[in-house]
This record gives structure tokens, C-alpha cells and sequence, in this order.
């Protein structure tokens, strides 16, 4: 499945770009996962980690790839219309997984929620669902949403969370005046709009309420975890008998959730998208279960 293919779909035009060549030339050992998921890239929008995340895509092999929502920021695309070439590498990194054979599954957010429309039907060889369950290879079935439909401020006063997108996008600005400043000095990518936001009282008690709403809504379905995106914050815990995850994002943190051949999970930070310093750490989690990095 080509770009061009992709570029003929309403939600997502992209214009003539050239072609991205890696610098240095020297091939990378591809990692092999089970599963990755990511969401939270915000395509469209300046803030995204375009090339970070094209480079991990490239560097990262899986069976299957989730995307747990606003993987396309159609807010911002709305209001302005931007793109990159560094964007248009992470759809080609994308299409070409589809066409290796790697089964490819959209699940819409709030960001992307026109394409719920199309949820049940196959894009460009992915499939678009409104919400997944996932067995990973030790049987656990995992619950997979993006998590909007649990913030109160996204289902109640849609306004209000279009303003807070206002602000948060001119953070991510400054952030990435910051981030450009640290590349020219040879230091790794670092979130200034995370800090601010995991450093405000009301921001990490709203993360805190957020992951138990979203493992109490779960307990019901007789799954043993859920994994969603949508609040910027990557995790792995337990919330008394559920497993709660959520994979990150890629304006901020950097991150995605992967499940390896015996269904062990991790959380994967992509720091730097150059080949000195783009590995990826872990500390080590409870009882072997899981590893996770803080975004």
C-alpha cells in the first residue's frame, strides 16, 4: 500500500515531500516485539515527535501495532493546516508494517474522532475499531480504548477542553524551542510542558482520578487490564485487581507500551531519534510483571 493511497483519503492529504534518508548509512539491528502500542502523536501539529517516532517505527518490529487514538490531530488540522516531512515518514514507516504483514489496528480518539465514523470497516490495510480486547501471549486480555469518554472535561464542556488544548499547544511551543536549543548541545529530548504539568498539584491528582475511573469501568468487562492513551502519562500499576496502562504520547514523553514473546510489558522511552543515543531504557517492575518509565 502506497502513500500516495493514503494521501486520496479526505482526513488526510499530504503534499509532495522528498524522501527522508537516515543520516550515517549504517543498517540498525531491528528489536522484535509481540505487540506496540502507541498513541497521542498528534500528526498535524508542530509538537509532535515526527522524527523521533519515525525512527523508532523503523528501529521496532511487531505482529501486530496499536494506535490508541489521536494519532491525527484534526482539531489543530481545522484550524490550521500543518505538515511535515518528518510526519510523512512516520505514514510511510506505518504503511510500510502494513505491508511486511504486521496486522495494524486504529482506535480513534477524541483528537481523530471523525474517523469514528469509519470504525468496523479497513483503510489502507488498517483496521479502524472503537475499542479492542487484546490477549497477550501469557492470556491476558487486555481492554484497549483511547480513555476520552472518562474525562468529565472532554464529555461535558467540549469548549473548555478546546481552550486547554489553546494552552497546552502554546507549551508544547516553548517546548520545543527548548528541545531544538538541547539538540544543538548534544543533550537528549526533555519535556518542559511535561515537567510543568506532572509539577502542578491539580494536573497529577486529575492523572491519579483518571487511571481509577478508568480500571473501575474495566472490572465489569472480565479483563485483567486495560491500556488507553489520551492523558499524556505513561504507566503501568495495579488499581487493586486490574492492570492499568497507558502508553504515552509522542508530543511529550516519547513513549510506547510493547509486550514481548511471553507476554511481558514494558514501557519504552524514545529519547533521541540519533543512532548515538536512541536506546531505549527500562527500570525494572514489580514481581517481573512490567517495567515502566515516568513520561
Amino acid at each position: 500500500m502506497s502513500v500516495q493511497e493514503w494521501s486520496v483519503l479526505p482526513f488526510l492529504r499530504l503534499p509532495e515531500t522528498r524522501a527522508f534518508r537516515p543520516q550515517g548509512g549504517s543498517a540498525r539491528a531491528v528489536r522484535q516485539h509481540r505487540t506496540i502500542f502507541i498513541s497521542d502523536v498528534h500528526l498535524g501539529t508542530r509538537g509532535c515527535k515526527a522524527e523521533i517516532l519515525a525512527d523508532f517505527l523503523a528501529a521496532n518490529a511487531c505482529q501486530t501495532l496499536y494506535m490508541v487514538g489521536d494519532i491525527i490531530d484534526g482539531w489543530q488540522l481545522k484550524r490550521r493546516w500543518y505538515w511535515s516531512d518528518a510526519q510523512t515518514r512516520v505514514v510511510q514507516e506505518i504503511l510500510k508494517k502494513v505491508d511486511a504483514g504486521t496486522r495494524v489496528i486504529y482506535i480513534p480518539g477524541n483528537h481523530d474522532e471523525f474517523l469514528r465514523r469509519y470504525c468496523g470497516r479497513s483503510v489502507a490495510g488498517i483496521e479502524i475499531k472503537a475499542e479492542d480486547i487484546h490477549e497477550t501471549a501469557d492470556g491476558r486480555r487486555l481492554w484497549i480504548l483511547h480513555g476520552d469518554r472518562f474525562d468529565s472535561i472532554i464529555g461535558y464542556a467540549k469548549w473548555l477542553a478546546h481552550v486547554g488544548d489553546w494552552a497546552y499547544c502554546l507549551a508544547l511551543a516553548l517546548n520545543d524551542r527548548l528541545h531544538m536549543l538541547r539538540r544543538r548541545l548534544g543533550l537528549p529530548y526533555w519535556s518542559l510542558s511535561a515537567y510543568l504539568k506532572h509539577a502542578v498539584k491539580n494536573a497529577v491528582e486529575y492523572v491519579s482520578r483518571f487511571e481509577e475511573v478508568v480500571a473501575r469501568a474495566a472490572a465489569p468487562k472480565g479483563v485483567d487490564g486495560v491500556l488507553c492513551g489520551h492523558i499524556h502519562h505513561a504507566e503501568i500499576r495495579r488499581i487493586g485487581s486490574m492492570l492499568y496502562l497507558n502508553d504515552g504520547d509522542w508530543v511529550e514523553s516519547c513513549t510506547a507500551l510493547v509486550e514481548d514473546a511471553r507476554g511481558h510489558l514494558e514501557i519504552l522511552r524514545w529519547a533521541s531519534f540519533t543512532p548515538a543515543s536512541d536506546t531505549a531504557c527500562a527500570s525494572a517492575g514489580t514481581e517481573g510483571e512490567a517495567a515502566l518509565i515516568p513520561a
